[in-house]
């Protein structure tokens, strides 16, 4: 991967939807070159797919939460596909410090994310978490 390849997947991030020829103005290179560019990062995996951001106020009910888990032993592996069959569950990453890994979950009410909270913590090889719920958000 090279600058021009990391300049057109920043503005993907931005704008997944820009058409061709603006990423190619952008880039300073011919629309052929943008599709190769892009081809090539989808093959490769560098580029997994193109999705869509919704606000995070356009789903007004929404809960959306951040847990932090610690793990006992080597486990991380094994929670890690136990956490796959959630579908509550948005991401998980893994982390230094304090804490192991970091969840990002979506409900649609309290009560399912109450529900949601006590299967993750039944996990075995979990040893504790902390849930700070996501009151607003401010983009970037």
């Amino acid at each position: 991967m090279d600058d021009k390849d990391r300049q057109l997947i920043a503005l993907l991030r931005q704008n997944a939807r820009l058409p061709v020829a603006t990423l190619a103005k952008a880039l300073g290179v011919s629309r052929g070159t943008v599709q190769n560019r892009i081809d090539r990062l989808t093959e490769r995996g560098t580029i997994q797919g193109f999705t869509v951001r919704v606000r995070a106020d356009a789903e007004p009910g929404r809960i959306r939460a951040i847990t932090m888990i610690g793990v006992e032993g080597e486990r991380s592996e094994r929670i890690i596909k136990q956490l796959r069959g959630h579908p509550e569950i948005a991401a998980v990453h893994t982390t230094n410090g304090r804490w192991d890994m970091v969840l990002e979950l979506n409900t649609d009410s309290l009560e399912a994310f109450d529900l949601a909270l006590q299967r993750i913590r039944q996990i075995k090889g979990i040893a504790s978490s902390e849930t700070s719920l996501l009151l607003s958000t401010y983009p970037m």
